[in-house]
């Protein structure tokens, strides 16, 4: 079901069976798209051959993941294994800033249209 190639990645040779064997005995589910959403969190890839193109489905159900630090016999760098997570600390002060100005330029645009609105309703009523 399940196996390593080069020691470099590994491959998922029959995604159905994996997902229905192997996923219930490590995770709450048995959901194939689930795990590789799980991979891809941590920083895992789908390894694309370039004969493959990318554009055509290979043959045989055979998936291939890899991850720089997932190498066999190197169980030390597992620990460079880590989930992304994306900081509010990145956020600059000023973005936060420009942010909130287009707010309230947008809630000024909106109240202007809202008197230009109830203005031509107005008119449309006296004119009846």
């Amino acid at each position: 079901l399940c196996s390593w190639q080069s020691g470099s990645s590994f491959h998922v040779f029959d995604q159905g069976q994996f997902a229905k064997e192997v996923l219930p005995k490590y995770f709450k589910h048995n959901n194939m798209a689930s795990f590789v959403r799980q991979l891809n969190m941590y920083g895992f890839r789908k390894v694309v051959h370039i004969e493959q193109g990318g554009l055509v489905k290979p043959e045989k159900d055979d998936t291939e993941f890899q991850h720089p630090y997932f190498i066999r016999g190197q169980e030390h760098l597992l620990e460079n294994i880590k989930r992304k997570v994306t900081s509010v600390s990145g956020i600059k002060h000023e973005d936060i800033k420009v942010r909130q100005d287009n707010v309230t330029k947008l809630l000024t645009d909106i109240q202007v249209m809202k008197g230009k609105q109830e203005s031509m309703d107005s008119k449309l009523v006296a004119m009846k």
